[in-house]
């Protein structure tokens, strides 16, 4: 029988984390648990449990309590715990390849930073651009009439789902980098890498270069982004590809900052035939 998560009022996101964390690596006990609610630092009744039709033995607390899966008591009140942080130690220990995957490591440390307002201490920590982190969205779903816990939690958990795929991609991407080739240009360098995976462009850009390059080994697709300082316009280029490629689907994006070949937006884009190496000679011809 799934168990019963039992977590506060107006759920933060070091509860739904929690919850996430269980839920998604521990789907042996949690896949399917329902979830309630009690007043915060509360634990739920015996009589409350069972007219949800469980036993206390079947229900787990997260970031209420005062067990194995809260913190707010001293010992461990400090900035080294949260809820989160303490369900994935419980992670660990029951699945220890857990302890490779630098996509979710990452993601437990932001939630410890947030529980533990560290966000104070962010680069322009009053810059209104917070307000789009899921923390803040939580916070506003409490200021929304339309708002439930359950809603909370389900969406809070929904949307955790595209964080950690989204992570994965972002640390792929940074290892990425070691991968690809780097040449100069008249102003800046470039990177070329043959990769999948689209945050490698971004990550690149990030590490200085002005120009960055891809071709997707799967679906044959290459895009070219400039960063948006740089002084490159990609007409020449664009004009340069299309003298040798009267296959693939190009799209001269109007900043001059972008040339693709192919999107997921878009079903009917063909790939271009010609390979990273063909595409880097032409923008060194123009560009070097």
């Amino acid at each position: 029988m799934a168990h019963l998560i039992v977590t506060h009022n107006a759920p933060d996101l070091d509860a739904i984390a929690s919850i996430w964390l269980l839920t998604r690596f521990d789907a042996q006990h949690y896949a399917g648990s329902r979830v309630a609610f009690v007043n915060p630092g509360e634990t739920i009744s015996l009589e409350a449990a069972a007219e949800l039709g469980y036993q206390l033995a079947d229900v787990t607390h997260v970031d209420t309590g005062g067990g194995e899966f809260d913190h707010h008591d001293p010992a461990r009140a400090s900035k080294d715990f949260c809820a989160a942080s303490q369900v994935y130690h419980y992670l660990e220990k029951i699945h220890p390849e857990i302890k490779n995957d630098l996509a979710l490591q990452e993601m437990v440390n932001h939630f410890l930073d947030v529980d533990h307002f560290g966000e104070v201490f962010w680069p322009e920590s009053d810059h209104p651009r917070y307000q789009f982190m899921l923390h803040q969205i939580i916070s506003g779903m409490d200021r929304t009439q339309i708002n439930d816990d359950n809603y909370q939690v389900e969406l809070g958990a929904r949307l955790l789902d595209f964080v950690y795929a989204g992570m994965k991609g972002f640390i792929e991407a940074r290892a990425q980098l070691a991968e690809g080739i780097v040449f100069p240009l008249k102003n800046g360098t470039a990177f070329a890498v043959v990769s999948s995976n689209d945050e490698v462009l971004t990550a690149a850009q990030k590490a200085g270069h002005s120009l960055a390059i891809k071709k997707d080994e799967k679906t044959g697709h290459i895009r070219i982004k400039a960063r948006p300082d740089s002084s490159f316009d990609l007409k020449q280029i664009y004009e340069a590809i299309l003298l040798k490629d009267n296959v693939g689907t190009w799209y001269y994006h109007p900043s001059g900052k972008m040339l693709l070949n192919g999107s997921h937006k878009s079903n009917n884009h063909k790939p271009s035939p010609l390979s990273l190496e063909e595409i880097v000679k032409i923008v060194k011809d123009y560009l070097s």
